[in-house]
């Protein structure tokens, strides 16, 4: 089973272990419970929130992600569970131990997947006609990374990426305003979900393969979560077009939902969540063997978004109970509510 992602967004919140539950209080009154082993990320975004030890060391046992959130959606804190995997301890060698060609190889089929998929993206949003010059551009920027990437073709792509995607005036910054709030929060449940997916494969998240700020205690996670961006950035532009352009509940659980999403893998369709576990573990392998393979889902263009039935379903609130206390995506398509 998918975990779901579970977002606390209303001051003054108590969060509680009871039994294997999650409990959220607020007010001394119960607002909503999520059985433990259903949590696969917890995002913390309200400032007046209270937990208890239990609650988090059991969320830390089961490998649930836990993001504290600052200003503007962006990730302040984790919970990094100390014992991710049976082998972590060799796991981890393996990743330390790890020469500088087979990091830059794999870096190479990094971005060249980031490109190619950011080229699907546009395609699936009908930004990028068919037989259009720029899509050659982009294929043929694919094949000149290389190793490394020391022409740095990943920044090239991006300033052809984003005018396309958004229009000639935006600018992706952190702090900026338009989608820009959008693309943080789907980047943040993004970066939690790779943030599982790595410890849970046995991998030391701050040794990374190409970041390497001495600031930054997820160099791996942003590593690896690369290729994934463009579909936040197509959940992001759907929204941004049928008008949901600002951070609600609404927009937080359709964002959330892309971990549930299907997609085409050469072992039949999986959702998001298992395709990021199994690059993670891709990763892993080939630091044990020192051959460059890593594992993506297809590049299917439809698998980029979610049919319109499923997102229309995860921007419907259910039940009568404050929908910014406590919310989550479904962690199916079948399943689906609001607490």
């Amino acid at each position: 089973m998918i975990g779901r992602v579970i977002e606390i967004g209303s001051e003054g919140c108590q969060l509680e272990r009871e039994r294997g539950s999650m409990v959220v209080i607020k007010d001394g009154a119960e607002q909503g419970r999520i059985p433990l082993d259903d949590i696969g990320v917890l995002l913390c975004n309200a400032r007046s929130i209270t937990y208890s030890n239990s609650l988090l060391t059991e969320l830390a046992r089961r490998g649930v992600a836990v993001v504290l959130c600052g200003d503007n959606y962006l990730p302040a804190a984790w919970l990094w569970p100390v014992e991710g995997h049976h082998v972590q301890a060799m796991r981890m060698r393996f990743q330390l131990e790890a020469q500088k060609p087979l990091q830059k190889r794999l870096w190479q089929a990094v971005v060249r997947e980031k490109v190619t998929r950011q080229k699907a993206a546009l395609q699936t949003l009908q930004k990028l006609p068919a037989g259009s010059p720029v899509g050659a551009d982009f294929d043929d920027m694919a094949r000149r990374v290389r190793s490394g990437d020391p022409d740095n073709i990943e920044a090239q792509a991006a300033r052809k990426y984003w005018p396309l995607l958004f229009g000639k005036k935006f600018r992706r910054e952190r702090s900026g305003s338009g989608p820009n709030p959008l693309l943080n929060y789907g980047y943040t449940v993004l970066r939690a979900a790779v943030a599982r997916a790595v410890v849970s494969a046995g991998l030391h998240p701050s040794l990374g393969m190409h970041h390497s700020n001495r600031g930054d205690s997820f160099c791996l996670v942003d590593d690896l979560m690369e290729p994934y961006r463009p579909i936040v950035d197509c959940a992001v532009a759907r929204l941004v077009t049928e008008g949901h352009a600002e951070i609600k509940p609404e927009t937080k659980r359709a964002l959330a939902g892309i971990l549930v999403m299907d997609m085409e893998t050469d072992e039949g369709t999986t959702p998001l969540q298992t395709c990021i576990e199994r690059t993670a573990s891709s990763l892993a392998r080939a630091y044990e063997t020192g051959v460059a393979a890593l594992t993506f889902p297809h590049r299917s263009q439809t698998a980029l978004i979610p049919p319109e039935g499923d997102r229309d379903a995860s921007l419907r609130p259910e039940g009568d109970r404050d929908e910014e206390v406590m919310s989550d995506a479904p962690a199916s398509r079948t399943q689906g509510r609001r607490i």
